[in-house]
Parts: structure tokens; sequence; C-alpha cells
């Protein structure tokens, strides 16, 4: 089976691709992506595995969350959608956000083994950008309201978001879940992680830099930290046989 498909978890309806053969492994992908972003290693993990992946509430087909939900809630729908497909799931791959699901789960899912791709989590999260982001969105957002910035105000905002190189204010609905999930410091859920766990990073990746990576691997017990030349953020698309390849020795 090779389609897309749609469940109801929690009364959203929900996009997911569930294809190929063998163990089962569930994919979460990234903040402001959808599933496709694993395009290229799923055609190359669907030789060995059942790839299941799913478009994250708020996100590409699915319907969005009706309150702000916080990462304990998104740990909670993924804990319902595997039950409601019956999954059981050996292991679980999640890139950038989806790895935090992952981090914060503590265990919930059940899964053998993690797979963090460019996963964010244990920045200090009260860096510049964040400070940028919290302190604009409330200085800015009163200001657009008088015309004439009025009559502009979705062009300032996509090009002062732009300027900081931020998904924040790209999906308006999502603003409030975005601040609650960067806001979160994931070190201590890390040092609480029982399976073995590979972490994947691309070395030029400005957007969880490898720093991060290092600092996982340090806390996360049982963890190996793979790093990929030449790649950024989106390690999963720039190397995917290099990527495919690490995931499949791993398991």
């Amino acid at each position: 089976s090779n389609f897309y498909m749609k469940v109801i978890v929690q009364e959203l309806a929900i996009n997911y691709r569930d294809e190929g053969l063998g163990g089962t492994i569930l994919l979460l992908h990234g903040w402001q992506n959808n599933l496709n972003t694993f395009d290229k290693i799923a055609r190359l993990l669907t030789e060995s595995f059942r790839i299941v992946r799913l478009d994250l509430p708020g996100f590409g087909e699915s319907e969005s969350p009706s309150k702000d939900w916080d990462l304990n809630a998104y740990v909670k729908f993924v804990e319902d959608f595997i039950r409601k497909l019956d999954l059981k799931p050996e292991a679980i791959i999640g890139h950038s956000f989806g790895g935090r699901i992952i981090i914060k789960s503590r265990g919930v899912f059940g899964v053998k083994k993690n797979i963090l791709i460019a996963s964010a989590g244990v920045a200090k999260r009260d860096n510049f950008r964040n400070k940028v982001m919290k302190g604009t969105s409330m200085i800015i957002g009163p200001l657009l309201k008088i015309p004439p910035l009025s009559l502009i105000r979705g062009r300032i905002r996509a090009w002062f978001y732009d300027k900081i190189k931020s998904d924040y204010l790209r999906s308006e609905s999502m603003k409030g879940i975005f601040v609650k999930v960067i806001s979160e410091n994931l070190a201590d859920d890390c040092s609480k992680i029982r399976v073995p766990t590979l972490l994947i990073w691309g070395r030029d990746d400005s957007e969880t830099p490898l720093s991060e990576g290092k600092t996982m691997s340090q806390i996360i017990p049982n963890s190996k930290l793979e790093v990929i030349n030449k790649a950024g953020h989106f390690v999963h698309q720039d190397h995917p046989e290099t990527v495919a390849n690490l995931i499949k020795s791993f398991l």
C-alpha cells in the first residue's frame, strides 16, 4: 500500500501514509513541515520496514488543534495515533520538532530505539532570536493595527520574520503553540531516555547547530552522534542515502 489515508484521532482528521513491509517505524516531521519531508528516506527504508508517517496536527493536510497545545499535548496525540492504528512501532524517527516530541515522550511510545535528526530542545532558548521574537510580537502587533501600516500588515510581518529567519508567524493559528514549544528546555527529559538513541546531524545546520547535537549526545545515555558533512538542518533531504544507511545499520 502506497498512498495517503485519513484517520480521526482526538476528533481531528489526520493525514498519514503507510507503506512498505517489515518492522514498523513511525516518522515525525519538523515545525512548518509535513510528512513529505521524509519522501527520499522513506523510499529507501520501505525496502526493509513498514514506514508510517503523518502530518502532525496544525501541519500539512491535518486539522489544527483547537487550543494552544504544548509538547505534552503532542506526545499524548502521537500516543493516541499509535493506539488508534495499533502500530506497535519498534523505532521512531523525529526531525527537529518531531525529535522534541520523542524526547518529551519519556518512553510512552513503547519503542525499542529512537532516531533524532537535527533535533531541537537543549539550547538556552532565551537566546537573542527568541527574545527578539517574543518582544517584537508584543511591539509589532499593536503597531500594525494603525493605518496605513494595517494595510500592509502582512507584508511588514513577512519581511520582519524573514529577517530573523523564523517560521513564527507563517502560521497565525500556530503562534501560541510555537511559543510554548520553543520555550521548553528538554535537557532533563534527555537524561531520562532509556532506549538506544541515534543522533544524526548536518555539520552546517544553522537552525539547531551541531553544538546542540553534541550537548544532547552527552546528556542522553546510550546515544551515538553521527555528523554528516555538507549538510544543513534538512540532512535527511541533503544526503538521503547516507541517512537511510545509518538508520538501517542502527536498527
